[in-house]
């Protein structure tokens, strides 16, 4: 028997069939319980190598494969953020202990610090992807729990009227005024912005391209740019080697700042986040007749599901339907109407 105590805490060291190494905490510094676990845990290995048995994968396991395989993930990151939080309840569990009574306890956990219903949906969310993967890829379990998600309020788009944007474009400073107008007239994400290198811009065909590896949904977005688009990214030429926008010479790797947030206060405009630049040059174009269908494209979004959030905002396309129905009564047209 292989037992050695790091701390306060025994751990076990044992050759597995397959000849793997296995050292893992007991988690108790009670030797006869070290000795207990000790022995489950050869007994497992007997069955898994003489009964044929399934090994009793663990969620490390788990997340280290998922890791591995979702590298190409643009919001691996926040991904990352999910899964720490995860591992405090489940960092020495076998997948097979991933209940619905935990998952429900840990749901629980995670609204009582007050996070939000969409904060807990999205950290669920990646729990579901890794137990579906290894029941229906990995064959590391037969079955997973049925995951509940939370009901979460359904948001308004959050957008500015064009006042409003020159407001906040007067009160900000020249670097993030510049790349906060370059958002309204491109809908570029923040990070596209940010990123943004020369070898990217042709500033004489008017356009730009961000690659797949850049873009959200993995896909190319050509970006065409109207002369205040070209206007603003020639003002920047020279001024760093690579990088379209910089300060001091140096990337910009943040923009929602104190200078930001100083900006929206002394403009007047509050719940508003940068991302939101991007909603509002959605809303804009929508307003303006743009077909959601070249929204779409232009947006670089996936599916059509993603540009029907800002459908309302152009009901023109279905006065025709409308006005099928046959008249019940004389009517005149209201002042001021136009054809």
């Amino acid at each position: 028997m292989s037992l050695r105590k790091r701390g306060r805490v025994w751990w076990i060291d044992i050759l597995a069939p397959s000849g793997q190494r296995v050292r893992r905490s007991t988690g108790t510094g009670d030797k006869t319980l070290a000795r207990q676990y000790h022995a489950k845990i050869e007994a497992e290995f007997y069955r898994q190598d003489k009964l044929g048995e399934k090994p009793k994968r663990r969620w490390e396991e788990a997340v280290v494969r998922w890791l591995k395989e979702s590298s190409h993930k643009a919001s691996l990151a926040d991904d990352k953020s999910h899964l720490r939080w995860l591992d405090r309840y489940l960092r020495d569990k076998s997948l097979d202990r991933i209940d619905r009574r935990l998952i429900d306890a840990m749901t629980e956990a995670r609204q009582a610090i007050g996070v939000s219903n969409a904060t807990v949906n999205r950290t669920l969310e990646v729990l579901r992807a890794i137990l579906n993967k290894a029941v229906n890829e990995w064959e590391w379990l037969d079955k997973a729990p049925k995951i509940r998600m939370l009901k979460e309020p359904r948001r308004r788009v959050r957008f500015l009227t064009h006042a409003e944007a020159k407001r906040l474009l007067a009160e900000l400073p020249e670097h993030l005024s510049d790349m906060a107008a370059f958002s309204l007239h491109t809908g570029l994400r923040r990070n596209n912005v940010t990123g943004l290198t020369w070898q990217q811009v042709d500033l004489k065909e008017r356009r730009l391209w961000i690659h797949p590896d850049q873009a959200k949904a993995r896909k190319a977005i050509p970006v065409a740019l109207n002369a205040e688009a070209v206007a603003i990214v020639a003002k920047w030429m020279g001024r760093h080697p690579t990088r379209v926008f910089c300060f001091r010479e140096k990337p910009i790797r943040q923009t929602s700042t104190k200078a930001w947030y100083g900006a929206l206060e002394r403009a007047g405009i509050s719940n508003f986040r940068w991302h939101d630049l991007r909603h509002t040059w959605a809303s804009w174009h929508v307003q303006m007749g743009t077909p959601l269908y070249v929204l779409q494209e232009m947006g670089g979004w996936e599916s059509p599901e993603m540009v029907r959030r800002y459908a309302h905002f152009s009901p023109e396309h279905l006065r025709p339907y409308a006005d099928r129905l046959l008249p019940l009564r004389e009517v005149e047209e209201p002042t001021g109407a136009t054809a």
